[in-house]
């Protein structure tokens, strides 16, 4: 058996390793059109970071696994083509800001056609709108062949930071094709790859609609327990309650339980934003208008929580921040990640810089993708790879990701370097805010009341 992946990213990089890793009888193939992603992907320096990925790669890497630029002949070989290309929200015409874009899930589809000489299974690994798979089924049976194609969704569940772990020991994974007897034994061949390493109870097998959705609805309710937490932060910071006692409260109720109500300056990554407008999209489209506003307000919460934080900032450092450096510790969306895509950090430092701050950028791991999202900001942005020297000088420090390595920093030395009166804000709520504030900081967090000493 052959695979060939369509799309080198986040998703079928990775996904495509692991099954070669647990099948090596099975060739697999991932190609790409952009060369410089596909020649990393064959480096020591991966196009991506994941704790782990590298050790899977390498364990395959020229034995079963291979990387190209050449599409047309992977379709060709392939008994199964997963399609993982990028399916972002459109940014003109009709549907623009919440539509899902999907002209380059059309040009694969059209790609498969012409290169197709035998039956292939079309696997969506894609994020999708609803009954996309029809879309691609019209396309490929666009013109008499002698191929015949079934379309499957396998929609993937990987959380950025612990993409290999989800991976080797996933919840579920959901395959959904059609009720005929073709439908039912291409899902099947699929069952059997994943087989190999997954219990058999947790491979579910659905119609390819519930399938498509599936996957925007459970991202769409992941965002909305975030938006949710966040919106009770604020009335913490209101009451002097505390957000994380509260959490912890309400998370002790087996129907609620306590996964995603870390309330934080936002939700950030490539999938729950647009998934959501994907979703609300998809709502306005069948007249389901109430729907659509609601699910739209997770986003708009999520904005809002962000827009909050600067406020905090501002306000709190004598309504001005013209000419004070701002040390912002992170940039990913999330730890143990590179991925910028949808960070909080970005719509905060770009008003940070609005009010003309001195925004200086820490990350152990993103700094590159921070120069491309800010590019447009030029010198009022710099960047640190080191915290220390971040906070040199500094009137304030934020933290923007929960990376590990920002709780065990020495925060006396850091105090001691910076402007006073010196500042704190924890956008993630890792920090000890008493030793901080013991130290002389004065701190404000997500969701409770601030320890200063102003009032003094």
């Amino acid at each position: 058996m052959k695979i060939v992946c369509i799309g080198a990213g986040y998703v079928g990089g990775p996904t495509m390793a692991m099954i070669a890793r647990e099948c090596p009888d099975i060739t697999v193939t991932v190609v790409d059109i952009d060369e410089e992603r596909i020649l990393a992907w064959q480096s020591d320096e991966l196009p991506i970071y994941e704790p782990g990925l590298k050790e899977v790669v390498d364990e395959s890497l020229g034995r079963n696994l291979f990387f190209s630029t050449d599409v047309g002949k992977g379709i060709e070989e392939a008994d199964i083509i997963f399609v993982s290309v990028n399916t972002p929200t459109k940014t003109f015409g009709h549907g623009s800001g919440r539509a899902a874009d999907l002209q380059y899930l059309e040009k694969t589809a059209r790609n498969i056609l012409a290169h197709a000489r035998s039956d292939k299974i079309i696997v969506e690994k894609s994020t999708v709108p609803v009954r996309t798979a029809d879309a691609m089924n019209r396309i490929l049976n666009s013109r008499n062949s002698d191929c015949s194609f079934e379309v499957l969704s396998n929609p993937e569940f990987l959380a950025e930071g612990s993409a290999v772990k989800d991976l080797e020991n996933p919840d579920r994974i959901l395959i959904g094709g059609h009720d005929t007897e073709a439908g039912r034994k291409a899902m099947q061949t699929l069952v059997d790859i994943y087989a190999r390493w997954v219990p058999k109870e947790r491979i579910i097998t659905t119609n390819v609609w519930s399938s498509e959705l599936s996957k925007l609805a459970a991202n769409a309710l992941l965002a909305q327990r975030v938006s949710s937490i966040n919106s009770l932060s604020a009335l913490c910071e209101a009451t002097g309650a505390d957000v994380g006692e509260v959490a912890s409260a309400v998370g002790r109720d087996s129907r609620i339980g306590p996964r995603f109500l870390n309330a934080s300056v936002g939700f950030g990554g490539s999938c729950f934003r647009k998934d959501i407008l994907n979703l609300v999209y998809l709502c306005e489209s069948y007249g389901l208008h109430e729907l659509a506003e609601y699910w739209h307000q997770v986003v708009k919460i999520n904005d809002y929580q962000q827009d909050r934080f600067v406020g905090s900032v501002i306000s709190n450092m004598f309504n001005t921040i013209s000419g004070k450096r701002i040390a912002l510790f992170g940039f990913a969306f999330k730890a143990d990640t590179g991925d910028t895509r949808e960070s909080p950090a970005i719509r905060i430092a770009k008003q940070l810089a609005e009010e003309r701050a001195n925004v200086v950028i820490s990350d152990p791991r993103a700094l590159d993708n921070a120069r491309i999202d800010l590019g447009d900001l030029g010198d009022r942005v710099t960047y640190e790879e080191d915290p220390y020297r971040a906070a040199e000088e500094a009137h304030a420090l934020a933290i923007m990701t929960e990376w590990s390595c920002y709780k065990e920093l020495d925060y006396q030395r850091i105090f001691d370097s910076m402007l006073k009166p010196a500042f704190a804000f924890d956008g993630r709520r890792i920090l000890d805010h008493q030793k901080l504030y013991e130290m002389g900081f004065n701190v404000y967090s997500i969701g409770k009341a601030p320890l200063t000493h102003l009032d003094a």
